[in-house]
Parts: C-alpha cells; structure tokens; sequence
C-alpha cells in the first residue's frame, strides 16, 4: 500500500469526491439556471467504467476511504449502477456515497444499494412544491419524495438532504424542515449560498449565512456531533428529542479548510485540490492501463505539494465552483 495522501500543511486526504459527469437535468437558480450547456460541439468524452476503476484503485491504495460520486446529476448515466458496483469493489472503500437530485430514486435506489452504495444525498430546496419548482425549474417535487421514501424502504439507516440556503426564497421555512426531520431518520444540511463569478447579483440578493441558524439550533438544545477522519465539511447538531438532525455547510467560515480532507476527480479526469478552485492536475493521460497505477499515484502525491492552505473565501476571494451540489458531501 501507498503511503497515506498528505498535503504540506499536515491534512491527511480519505475522502474523494467523483464527477461522473458534468449534466444535469435541473436548472436551479443558485447553479445552472438556463439549464446544462455544453461547452463543446462533439458528444462530451467523460470518464470511462476503467477509469474510474484505475482512479478509485489508486486512491484507495494511498489510504481513501470514502468516495462520493457526483455529477452534474450522477444518475443520467446509463452505467451508473455499473459505476457504483465498480468502486464499491475497491480494497479499503468502506464509504460510497452519492449526491443526487433525487428524480430517479423511486425507480432504482434498490439497484443502487444492491450494487454498494452506502451513503444517500439528495437535494431538496424547499418543501412547498411550488417553491422547490421555482428554485429547480422542474416540477418534480412528489417524485423525489417518493425517491427518499424508497431509499428508506432500499435500507438506508439515513438519508441525508441538501438545502441551499435563499434569503426571501426558502430560509423562512426552517420551522417547516424541523417538523419534517423530528421523526425521520434525515440528516438535513444546509448549504450556504456561494459566490462565483457570474453570480454576483444572485449572492447579494439571496445569500443568508449559517451562522443564525446555528445560533437558533444552540439556543434551542442542539448540540455538535464529533467528526470522523471521513466525514464531509458539515458542522452537524443532534437533539434529544429528534430522530433527524442538522449540518451546517458554511464555506465562509475563517477555519473552513483546516479540517480539509476531500480531493476531487473531475467528470473528464482532472485532479482538483481545492473544491472552490478551477485549475486541475490532468490524470487522465496515466488512466489507460492498469500498469501506470505507480505513475499515477506519483503524480497525485507530487500535486499535493501545492496544495494552498485555504480556499481564501473568507478574504473575498470569489469561489470558482458553480454546481453547489459539488461542496455538499
């Protein structure tokens, strides 16, 4: 086994987040509003079932963990259960997960726990169907709540749900999802909303940050669950008389990236360090045969060298990640 993934600034890596491709079929006011474009003219080359074989077995040999398998919508692939199966077989994955926008989970999240899917995340912004479809652009609201109904009956112990916060849009509805999460199993995170380049108007007019929420949760009983060497960036509150509870994603927070243990794999092979960050290390070029697993798992390593120590979000640098799905793991 290789030697376990380590920036310079003493992070340990066990968690990969995996793009499997970069569609969608939602157009969620906070991420793809007019909908997925593609960027090129040819049917887009994403990675391939042995690729995703190579790169998962790579870092599973450098000490991963857990991997998250995202999109764009990670479903619309024809071979996702394929994918799932794939990565599940890893040595030393004890973690899959997947983030989803839920429109396909009535029909196959069986097939997809049956093939090793550990972990569920599913995006719901709102529990008013008008207002998920006024954020989501579709009408698919009953749908994906049949979908979470089915991930229960599929045997997952929980099923975690990912809001994005929207000042005048869905943070009046708090007392709503508390209702919801008392007697199921739901670990319900909030997002906040991020600032990208292109979205500056979107952030000024609907951010709202996590820091009242969590100043309501601590008032009000809720206390903060320990984290393990695996788990994603959210702070996560229990209370005694819920069965659900509460995570806070709040990337604008000063230490956000101190605790930093994901590295993401984009939709066509990039290596990204930081998930607020554009510039990739290429890997594809090292994922055509298995006998390049000792080039690849060099070049991983060597880029963890210029791993920054923070996302600088806090300082107003602008983050670069436009699919919100991407940080909510």
């Amino acid at each position: 086994m290789a030697k376990q993934l380590e920036d310079s600034f003493h992070r340990k890596f066990y968690y990969l987040r995996l793009s499997v491709t970069d569609v969608c079929n939602f157009k969620c006011t906070y991420c793809l509003p007019d909908g997925y474009q593609p960027t090129e003219k040819k049917k887009p080359s994403f990675l391939t079932l042995d690729e995703i074989h190579r790169v998962t077995a790579a870092f599973a040999d450098c000490g991963t963990t857990k991997v998250r398998i995202t999109g764009g919508e990670p479903s619309l692939r024809r071979d996702f259960t394929d994918i799932i199966r794939t990565v599940a077989s890893q040595p030393g994955i004890t973690k899959v997960a997947t983030t989803t926008n839920g429109y396909r989970m009535a029909k196959h999240v069986h097939e997809w726990r049956q093939a090793g899917l550990t972990h569920i995340n599913v995006s719901v912004d709102s529990l008013d169907p008008k207002m998920f479809y006024q954020i989501t652009g579709e009408n698919m609201f009953h749908q994906v709540m049949e979908g979470i109904d089915a991930a229960f009956d599929a045997g997952f112990e929980q099923v975690k749900i990912n809001t994005v916060l929207l000042k005048d849009l869905n943070s009046q509805e708090l007392p709503k999802f508390l209702e919801w999460i008392k007697t199921r199993p739901i670990q319900l995170r909030f997002i906040e909303l991020m600032q990208t380049g292109e979205m500056d108007s979107l952030f000024s007019k609907h951010h709202v940050s996590g820091v009242s929420i969590r100043n309501h949760l601590i008032a009000n009983g809720w206390l903060l669950k320990v984290k393990s060497n695996n788990d994603g960036p959210a702070q996560v509150f229990y209370h005694p008389d819920y069965i659900g509870e509460i995570g806070l994603i709040m990337p604008y927070e000063k230490n956000f990236c101190e605790s930093c243990n994901r590295l993401r794999i984009s939709a066509k092979g990039k290596l990204h360090l930081c998930l607020f960050g554009e510039d990739g290390v290429e890997l594809r070029d090292l994922l055509a045969d298995d006998s390049q697993q000792p080039q690849l798992i060099e070049r991983i390593q060597a880029s963890l060298n210029t791993k920054a120590v923070s996302h600088f979000l806090d300082e107003g640098k602008t983050g670069m990640t436009p699919n919100l799905a991407s940080i909510g793991g």
